[in-house]
């Protein structure tokens, strides 16, 4: 796993941790009981203070994602299916908000919004 920050980007450092985090584990790259980089250990890595490197660890676990054992460090724990379908969905209508959202810029109507989404979801099945 590999996280990559950018001051440049307006979302504070710590969530682009976690998010980066929680996208792997929701994703299967960072599989159950994996182990993760100590709090100091990322923390150096990437440049940062401890204390922001935390922050996102200790949302991780709030959030089910991560446990910690003091000491033994962080690792990745089970995940409930129904934690990871609410994270998937909540995914899925950012990014059709973010389409929305685009699609109203370019004054693209219901139509063809319906037309672009039926395409896609056809692309889809294709290569499935």
């Amino acid at each position: 796993m590999r996280v990559v920050l950018s001051n440049s980007s307006g979302v504070p450092l710590y969530q682009q941790i976690k998010e980066q985090i929680g996208a792997a584990v929701l994703s299967g790259e960072l599989a159950e009981g994996a182990a993760l980089p100590s709090v100091r250990a990322l923390a150096r890595d990437l440049r940062i203070s401890i204390i922001t490197t935390n922050r996102a660890y200790t949302e991780l676990a709030a959030e089910g994602f991560i446990g910690t054992v003091p000491g033994k460090g962080a690792y990745v724990l089970p995940l409930d299916t129904a934690f990871v379908r609410e994270q998937l969905l909540r995914q899925v209508e950012d990014g059709l908000q973010a389409a929305l959202d685009a699609a109203g810029r370019a004054g693209l109507g219901r139509d063809e919004l319906v037309g672009i989404l039926d395409g896609l979801i056809r692309a889809a099945h294709e290569t499935a």
